[in-house]
């Protein structure tokens, strides 16, 4: 199946993924920029009318740059929606994003028929995270286009199927949009997940350690020193399951090779430990950071990408 046209028209096969609390307009404006979909959760925005300031800034921007660079234009932005009962901006986010026909949106945690309808309304697509192949044929059961496959490794709410066996048994009866989520750092790891069958790779952490992000130099720095021995896969903090930097809970005070487990019927995405909170002090990060070595603007991250994706399809062609 030919990829929609919005997703088809992207400069490269990466998708920016959204980063809670991290994520703003600067950010995706870069990446889109940059020809990566950039992409932010609708959440980001605080209090929810900034959410109308920051589509808006974000589509002016872009079309701007468009009319500037007529033969060389942004990649289109995407919008996360959580669409989890404990989301109760949910209504007021979707209406934002209808205002300014937000061209794709990532819904997470739970798949809705009506969202999705919504969306094909104002001529959008609707990619949904899953984490197995029994979440994947229910989100496309309930209208989705594409499938985000989270697959071990990933930052943030993670999954623990290998990206190989994941996808590969999606593609057993889906040939739709694939963007592949896992430990993904390098050019040729974006080929890579081109190579098992996705249609885009999707890239989180590496994008945290770029100068347009919105987290802290500590966090940052954090990604730059670490390596995989450094994330940690457990519950605790949200009541689903994810990958942490180690550092960020021994700052919390808590021993991150004994973290207990939490029920999962209670999510949250601010909970606290002590004076630390989920996502702000305990961070969330994928184990594909190795290959981060410093702190630099998005647009030498994307090349740096581009590079190296070029260099690996040139080995295997002279292979």
């Amino acid at each position: 199946m030919p990829l929609p046209p919005v997703l088809e028209s992207a400069p490269l096969p990466i998708i920016g993924s959204p980063l809670f609390i991290i994520s703003n307009p600067k950010l995706v404006i870069e990446q889109c920029k940059a020809g990566v979909i950039g992409a932010m959760p609708a959440l980001n925005a605080r209090p929810a009318s900034q959410l109308d300031e920051w589509l808006a800034e974000i589509t002016e921007t872009l079309a701007a740059y468009d009319r500037a660079n007529p033969g060389k234009p942004a990649a289109p932005f995407a919008i996360n929606q959580i669409v989890h009962k404990s989301n109760d901006r949910l209504d007021h986010d979707m209406q934002m994003c209808a205002k300014y026909k937000v061209p794709i949106v990532i819904s997470s945690l739970g798949a809705r028929v009506e969202v999705n309808q919504a969306v094909h309304a104002w001529g959008g697509v609707v990619l949904h995270d899953i984490i197995n192949n029994t979440h994947a044929h229910k989100a496309i059961d309930k209208g989705a286009d594409g499938l985000i496959p989270v697959a071990a490794g990933a930052g943030g709410h993670a999954g623990v199927k290998s990206p190989f066996a994941l996808v590969a048994e999606i593609r057993e009866w889906f040939d739709g949009p694939i963007a592949l989520s896992g430990a993904i750092g390098t050019g040729a790891g974006v080929l890579a997940a081109l190579a098992c069958g996705a249609d885009f790779a999707y890239i989180g952490s590496a994008f945290i350690a770029t100068e347009e992000a919105r987290a802290s130099d500590a966090y940052k720095q954090c990604i730059v020193d670490s390596t995989s021995d450094d994330i940690v896969y457990s519950n605790l903090f949200t009541g689903v399951h994810g990958n942490y930097l180690a550092p960020s809970i021994r700052n919390a005070g808590l021993d991150p090779d004994n973290l207990g487990h939490s029920d999962p019927s209670k999510m949250s995405f601010g909970s606290d430990y002590g004076a630390k909170k989920a996502w702000k002090d305990i961070w969330g990060c994928g184990q594909g950071i190795g290959a981060v070595k410093k702190v630099v603007p998005v647009a030498e991250l994307v090349a740096r990408l581009k590079r190296e994706y070029d260099q690996a399809r040139r080995r295997i062609c002279t292979a």
